[in-house]
């Protein structure tokens, strides 16, 4: 069934690599959705034209937009300290970009190159529910309470045609009134709320692993994409087995980079 997609993406001033990842995952997107989803990057704390020079050559028709604090609702503020310290919420400035569409949002640092069953599952039913992507572990933060015992990644998250976002984010925070102080609270936030009423679609990682030599996670590749946690990261300040983290998610991401080019459709840069 044919259905109107819109796509985001979230940047800020993350590694190279991962603006590297995020110009593999626009063309990916372009892959598997078609010409006719609509694709939008959100920039913060960069200008747009900064981050589309480090993104580098996008397919056609990508825009870009700036984000910044008041793109959030009054009330999501109420919870936020002024620096958004860790990228907290940055994912949610605007609430909602496609609300006419499914709107399928995609960390930059999350590749498809061909179509999830869950996706595609949640593109065909006829009383759509919300997507979420499978985790290795929990990581909600102050809201792991209020979950399902699985572990969830809004690494991607889909919301059906006229979703309220707001109001069901609103409904968790009215039942578990907490401030925001890390991404794995905003995320656990999330997380809740796109179960309430009907549970989430849920992408596995089988179909799309959490790509880390960090353990539990994934060190390869999915049937149908990777999403490669801890790239964006200019300096993880700890070591794995005595060498420094960075290090072993730069050599996770160069072992499978070329690859990577491959499966989206382009050469591999010289």
């Amino acid at each position: 069934m044919k259905r109107p997609i819109g796509i985001r993406w979230t940047i800020g001033d993350v590694s190279l690599p991962g603006f590297e990842a995020l110009r593999l995952s626009l063309w990916g997107a372009r892959r598997v959705f078609g010409p006719d989803a609509q694709l939008l990057v959100c920039v913060n704390t960069v200008s747009v034209e900064e981050a589309q020079h480090r993104t580098g050559s996008v397919p056609d028709g990508v825009e870009w937009r700036i984000a910044s604090a008041d793109d959030m609702p009054g009330f999501l503020q109420h919870y936020l300290d002024g620096s958004m310290a860790e990228g907290v919420a940055w994912k949610l400035a605007p609430l909602r970009l496609f609300p006419d569409r499914y709107e399928i949002s995609l960390d930059n640092d999350c590749i498809l190159w061909d179509m999830p069953e869950a996706i595609r599952a949640w593109l065909d039913e006829s009383e759509p529910r919300c997507l979420i992507e499978a985790d290795m572990k929990l990581a909600h933060g102050a809201f792991t309470d209020l979950t399902r015992p699985e572990p969830r990644n809004t690494g991607i998250r889909g919301l059906p045609p006229g979703y309220d976002l707001g109001a069901a984010l609103l409904r968790v925070l009215e039942r578990h009134s907490v401030p925001l102080r890390s991404e794995l609270d905003e995320q656990g936030l999330q997380v809740v709320a796109l179960d309430l009423d009907r549970e989430a679609h849920v992408v596995t990682t089988d179909e799309v692993t959490i790509c880390s030599p960090f353990w539990p996670h994934q060190p390869y590749l999915g049937r149908t994409g990777a999403h490669f946690v801890g790239l964006n990261a200019r300096n993880l300040p700890w070591s794995y087995y005595d060498r420094p983290a960075t290090e072993c998610v730069l050599e996770n991401w160069q072992q499978h980079r070329a690859e990577m080019y491959g499966r989206v459709g382009l050469p591999v840069p010289e």
